[in-house]
């Protein structure tokens, strides 16, 4: 796998981690005003992959990201769509609901991003590392081993596990699934920061993000809800015709499939998340 050395700066200071912006140009405006709020910069923030997927501004996501100058990890949609690949390559099982959903807004993105995007899709590295208080991080999308792969919080540890000791890390930092959560799985890290282009499912529009800081010689990671003018995103879908299940998502906070999900993921279904810090 392509991995980059990731060279952060100051050992002392926060890092914030995101996931999917998924075309949604106003949770990415609101992602950086967060950004800047907290004095945290653009060396300092990265994000896991799939800038492009459902919402109604795939090109102007992927500009302001650039302008904005943070580090990107490929995800399955940048991938794709950076090969001329005929469908979003997420993962989902041919004829489910989730597949079906995705050829709306998956030709819709290909149709409206440029060349310069495509390529620039292409030069980004499958994996980022980097050291944040004596701990070595690897940063992918799905795993080291998949870009595609949907790991949850109650995925087998056992499975985590075995992507983890193929590691000379101490955590992992994924996306893809689009659901909060960190664990400690033997000595190392299982951490995934959310994305703030869709909910997580949970019965409400706000998307999440991940800091990691230093806390009394100690690694912290925290979880927080990204609060957006989600209404104006919904109507935007629906001024183009994304009306296939994804714009009242944005509003209501619930999937319009779950085909992806583990049983005890779906029965969280509209509940909303609180996910507790993680201390390393």
């Amino acid at each position: 796998m392509d991995i980059s050395f990731l060279d952060i700066g100051p050992q002392t200071e926060p890092l914030l981690i995101f996931g999917g912006p998924y075309s949604n140009l106003a949770a990415t405006l609101a992602m950086r005003a967060e950004a800047e709020r907290r004095k945290i910069p653009a060396t300092r923030v990265i994000c896991t992959g799939d800038l492009v997927a459902y919402c109604a501004k795939p090109q102007e996501t992927v500009d302001l990201i650039r302008e904005w100058g943070i580090h990107v990890v490929m995800g399955n949609c940048e991938e794709s769509l950076a090969s001329g690949a005929i469908d979003c390559g997420c993962g989902f099982e041919e004829g489910t609901a989730c597949s079906l959903l995705s050829v709306e807004w998956y030709n819709f993105a290909s149709k409206r991003i440029n060349d310069a995007t495509r390529n620039w899709f292409a030069s980004l590295p499958r994996g980022l590392e980097m050291i944040f208080h004596g701990l070595n991080f690897q940063i992918v999308h799905g795993t080291p081993n998949q870009i595609n792969k949907f790991v949850f919080a109650t995925t087998d540890p056992r499975e985590k596990l075995q992507e983890l000791e193929q590691l000379d890390c101490d955590g992992l930092i994924a996306g893809h699934c689009g659901i909060p959560f960190g664990e400690r799985i033997g000595s190392k890290y299982w951490l995934n920061a959310g994305v703030i282009g869709m909910p997580a499912n949970d019965g409400t529009a706000d998307g999440w993000y991940m800091l990691l800081e230093g806390e009394n010689g100690r690694c912290r990671a925290s979880w927080h809800r990204l609060s957006y003018p989600a209404a104006q995103t919904a109507a935007e879908m629906q001024k183009v015709g994304l009306n296939c299940g994804y714009a009242e998502s944005i509003l209501n906070g619930l999937w319009p499939s779950e085909d992806v999900l583990p049983a005890q993921e779906k029965e969280q279904r509209g509940r909303p998340l609180n996910p507790s810090p993680l201390f390393f």
